[in-house]
């Protein structure tokens, strides 16, 4: 009886020691190639204020990642000063090409639209139309390249009944350039390095003598900017960097003007 028993034992164990071996082979699988994450189905391109990463995330609970790149003079559009925010300045937006402006590269950020849901961007961005920019006028600008699936589309301010891009207002006295705002665009530039921060001021048109300074302590920027001056730097370049104005002098001028 005992010899049965101990021979019982003997065949148990031998059971429990070739399960243990076979069960890693029973659930191991080989996943290369294998995409485990569900791909986005659109992607947004920033040309603007979207390209800084803090002002990109300030209105989602999650970061959003992007990637520089640059869209093709063959995508028909310039970047210009032609968007009249509601609380008084004009802010960036893209102009389609004609005789009196022609098309430029327009460098921006590549991310994707969270959940697919573009009809969420869309009610957001009330006021512009979606235009979809083909894979063939958009490149990559760092090691990171374009994804492989997706319909990429850009935000262009569109007037209503009218054709986007066409027929938009320049800065004027009541909606000048802002200096806050430039700097929130310049300084995302700046995350991808100098010479991303001056193509992105030398492919923007529209600058004007409307440019208000309105930077916190004006006077005194480096208190609230550490990157002020590297900022005051590259804009010196435009043409009428020398015409901004502080606010008193601003609205001096503005009253001037109005007379």
């Amino acid at each position: 009886m005992n010899s049965r028993i101990y021979c019982l034992k003997k065949q148990f164990i031998f059971i429990i020691i070739c399960f243990i071996g076979i069960l890693p082979m029973a659930f191991a699988q080989d996943y290369w190639g294998k995409s485990v994450i569900k791909q986005p189905s659109d992607y947004i391109f920033g040309y603007g204020s979207l390209i800084n990463t803090a002002s990109r995330n300030s209105s989602v609970t999650t970061p959003i990642p992007a990637i520089p790149v640059r869209v093709s003079a063959q995508f028909g559009f310039a970047r210009v000063w032609n968007d009249r925010a509601p609380s008084g300045f004009t802010a960036l937006g893209l102009r389609k090409a004609d005789s009196s402006m022609p098309a430029t590269t327009i460098n921006g950020v590549l991310f994707p639209v969270a959940g697919g849901d573009i009809a969420a961007y869309d009610k957001r961005e009330e006021g512009y139309a979606r235009i979809e920019v083909p894979r063939s006028q958009i490149e990559a600008l760092s090691w990171q390249s374009l994804p492989n699936e997706g319909r990429i589309w850009v935000y262009v301010p569109v007037r209503s009944g009218g054709e986007p891009g066409v027929g938009l207002p320049i800065p004027n006295g009541r909606y000048p350039l802002l200096q806050s705002y430039i700097d929130v665009v310049v300084e995302g530039g700046l995350e991808y390095g100098e010479e991303y921060a001056r193509e992105l001021i030398a492919t923007t048109k529209g600058w004007n003598a409307y440019w208000l300074n309105d930077r916190i302590l004006a006077r005194r920027p480096w208190v609230a900017d550490t990157k002020y001056s590297t900022v005051d730097a590259l804009l010196k370049r435009v043409p009428t960097f020398q015409n901004r104005l502080l606010p008193e002098d601003y609205a001096a001028q503005l009253v001037v003007s109005s007379k």
